[in-house]
C-alpha cells in the first residue's frame, strides 16, 4: 500500500479547534487557502492572490510573538528527567541499520519521494512548506524519534544512527522541507537528551500525544565572523529567574513556533534556555535566505524577555550546548548527503541522455570523471557521517569524527552542488531543474548553527 492512503492531511491549513494560532498565522493559513479555492479560476483573479501569499510568507511580517498554548508545568522540580541508554557496540565496525531503523528509514524514503519532491519548488517559492506536508510528517513519527519510549516516544537506545539516516533520506526530497519537517523533532530530543522531569512532564506530552507544536532551536546569530561557542546574546541572572537579551538568526518556522530552545551567554558560558514564544518581549521577523527557503527562516530578537530559573536546558557548564552543536552538525552532514545523492541521481542519467557533437555527453571523459567524483566525495560523507553517528549512539565521544565529517560535508556538498550545476551547462542556471536549488541549498552546510538536531 502506497505511503500517500496512510498520510491523511488532517484539518487543512488550520489546527484543532481547541487550540489558537497567532495572527500571522491566521493571516498566512487563511491566504493559502484562499489561493487553493477553484472560484479564482472562476473570477480571474488566481495570479494576483498567489502573488500577495507569496508577498507575506517571504518577506511580508514582522510581528510580535503571540500567545500559544499554555504548557502547564508538571513532574518535579530539580529532579533528573528520562534518559535513553546507549546503544549496544556490536564490537565491528558494523554501519547495518536495525531491523527497525531500516523500516523507519525505507517509509521516509517513500515520503521524501511521494510527497517531499513534488512540493520542493513550489515551497522554495513561497518560502513556506505546506500544511498538509507538516501533518503528514507528524503522522509517520518524525517529532518523537528522539524521545524516550517510556515518555511516549519511539527511542528505546540513543537514535542517533536512525536519526542520521531519517534526515539523509528526507533530504533526498528537499533539504528545505526536510529541516521544516524536522525542526519541532529536533526540540523534542533535546528534551529527551537533557531535560529535567519537570521540563518532560510539561513539554513533552504536546509532542506526543497528537497536536505537535511547532518549535525551533535558535543558535545562529547574524554577526560577522560569528562563533556559535561564544554566542552574543545574553542571559542576566535576576531574583527568579533570567533575563534574555539579544537577536538569533536562520530560525526555522519561528513565526508559528510555540517553544524555543534558545542559546545565550551565561556568566561567559554558553547555556541553552527554554522560551515559550507567549513571553513578552519576543519579535519574530521573516528571513529569507538564499538557500533552506522552504523552512520559512525567521529573525528571532529577545528584549528583557524574562524567563524562570527552570528554564535552562541542561548544564550551565557549557558542556550541553556544545554537545547540542555537534550534534546539530551531524544532522546537518546528513541532510547535505541527501541532497547530494539527489544531485548524483539526477545528474546520471542527464549526462547519458543529453547529447552534443552526436553522442551522449557522457562519453566525454571530463564529464564521466565528474560524475565519479561526485560519487566517491558522496559516499566518503556517508561513512564519516555514519562512524561519527554510530559513536554518539554508544556514548562514545565523537567530537574528532564530527568536526572532520563538518569539515568534509560542507567542503564537499557545496562542490558536488556546483558541479551539479555544471553538468546540466545552461539548464542549471534555470529552475526548470532542480538542480540550482540543490545547489542554494548546499551552500548552508557550513554556515548553519542549531536548527536540527540528531
Amino acid at each position: 500500500m502506497s505511503i500517500l492512503q496512510g498520510l491523511r492531511g488532517g484539518i487543512a491549513n488550520g489546527v484543532p479547534s481547541g487550540e489558537s494560532r497567532d495572527p500571522i498565522g491566521f493571516a498566512v493559513a487563511g491566504l493559502r487557502k484562499l489561493s487553493q479555492s477553484p472560484a479564482l479560476d472562476r473570477l480571474g483573479v488566481r495570479k494576483q492572490t498567489e502573488q500577495v501569499v507569496f508577498t507575506v510568507t517571504r518577506s511580508g511580517f514582522k510581528t510580535m510573538a503571540a500567545t500559544s498554548r499554555a504548557f502547564k508545568k508538571k513532574g518535579k522540580q530539580g529532579a533528573p528527567g528520562v534518559r535513553v541508554p546507549n546503544a549496544i557496540p556490536k564490537g565491528v565496525f558494523d554501519l547495518t541499520p536495525t531491523e527497525d531503523e531500516q523500516m523507519l528509514v525505507d517509509v521516509v524514503i517513500e515520503f521524501a519521494a511521494e510527497v517531499v519532491r513534488p512540493a520542493a519548488a513550489e515551497a522554495d517559492e513561497a518560502c513556506a512548506a505546506p500544511d498538509g506536508l507538516l501533518k503528514s510528517s507528524l503522522e509517520i513519527g518524525l517529532p518523537i524519534l528522539g524521545v524516550p519510549e517510556e515518555l511516549g516516544g519511539i527511542s528505546e537506545t540513543r537514535s542517533a544512527v536512525a536519526g542520521t539516516l531519517v534526515a539523509e533520506a528526507l533530504a533526498k526530497g528537499d533539504l528545505g522541507l526536510a529541516v521544516a519537517a524536522l525542526a519541532p523533532g529536533s526540540v523534542a530530543t533535546a528534551l529527551g537528551l537533557w531535560g529535567t522531569d519537570e521540563q518532560q512532564q510539561t513539554y513533552l506530552p504536546a509532542f506526543t500525544e497528537g497536536s505537535v507544536p511547532a518549535a525551533a532551536f535558535a543558535l545562529n546569530e547574524d554577526k560577522v565572523l560569528f562563533d556559535v561557542l561564544s554566542p552574543a546574546t545574553t542571559a542576566t541572572k535576576t531574583a527568579d529567574g533570567f533575563t534574555l537579551n539579544g537577536t538569533k538568526s536562520l530560525v526555522a518556522r519561528g513565526a508559528e513556533a510555540e517553544l524555543f530552545v534558545v542559546g545565550a551567554s551565561l556568566d561567559g558560558k554558553p547555556t541553552l534556555f527554554l522560551v515559550e514564544s507567549s513571553t513578552p518581549g519576543i519579535t519574530i521577523e521573516s528571513e529569507p535566505a538564499m538557500g533552506v527557503r522552504a523552512a520559512s527562516l525567521t529573525k528571532l530578537t529577545l528584549t528583557d524577555v524574562k524567563v524562570p530559573a527552570t528554564a535552562v536546558l541542561g548544564e550551565t557548564d557549557g558542556s550541553t550546548y556544545t554537545e547540542a552543536v555537534r550534534l546539530s552538525r551531524l544532522a546537518w552532514c546528513a541532510l547535505s548527503i541527501g541532497v547530494g545523492q539527489a544531485v548524483l541521481d539526477y545528474v546520471t542519467p542527464y549526462v547519458k541522455e543529453r547529447e552534443a557533437f552526436g553522442e551522449p555527453i557522457a562519453h566525454r571523459q571530463s564529464v564521466a570523471f565528474m560524475v565519479a567524483n561526485i560519487a566517491i566525495e558522496l559516499q566518503a560523507m556517508r561513512l564519516v557521517t555514519y562512524k561519527a553517528a554510530s559513536r554518539v549512539a554508544q556514548g562514545i565521544d565523537a567530537t574528532r569524527e564530527i568536526a572532520l565529517a563538518r569539515k568534509l560535508c560542507a567542503d564537499k556538498g557545496m562542490q558536488i552542488g556546483l558541479d551539479g550545476v555544471q553538468l546540466l551547462g545552461g539548464h542549471g542556471f534555470v529552475k526548470e531543474h532542480p538542480v540550482e536549488r540543490w545547489y542554494r541549498d548546499l551552500r548552508a552546510i557550513g554556515i548553519m548553527e542549531g536548527t536540527v538536531l540528531v
